[in-house]
């Protein structure tokens, strides 16, 4: 049996976690745009005009990001990760985008709930390690080997 490399740990955990994070962003936001999200569950003052429309405001940001990182996955398992890695690397980036932008403001408001802060918290943090693995190997130009 063969050890795993950290590289394709990492790539692993990514793959899983974007799939993970794409399809829930387009449930969640399915959800929020048919109205199923009960009140008690959403985030603090969401009957608040204002903070419906910041929350509003992350639909393309998570959209992209869906769209750029199942591409990405599909790509990757049809063997073109020549073409997988730069949109992976879009939907890692926007990803963790949205957790640091949702973050920030919730710490702004000095809003502690965990029920937002670690969802957004594994948003900014997951797609790091895949981030810097994609750019060394982009960097290094190795395309033999699938993202």
């Amino acid at each position: 049996m063969r050890a795993t490399s950290a590289p394709s740990r990492v790539l692993r955990f990514t793959k899983a976690s974007m799939l993970v994070t794409d399809v829930g962003f387009l449930l969640y936001w399915a959800a929020t745009l048919l109205a199923l999200v009960p009140a008690e569950y959403a985030y603090k003052d969401y009957d608040n005009p204002v903070l419906s429309d910041w929350n509003y405001s992350f639909v393309l940001l998570d959209v992209l990001a869906s769209a750029t990182g199942l591409t990405a996955l599909r790509l990757g398992r049809r063997g073109a990760a020549g073409g997988a890695r730069p949109l992976m690397l879009v939907s890692l980036a926007l990803t963790s985008t949205a957790g640091l932008q949702a973050v920030a403001f919730w710490a702004l408001r000095g809003d502690f709930s965990v029920a937002w802060w670690l969802p957004n918290l594994f948003l900014l943090l997951f797609p790091v390690p895949g981030i810097v693995h994609l750019v060394r190997r982009m960097a290094a130009g190795a395309d033999g080997a699938p993202a």
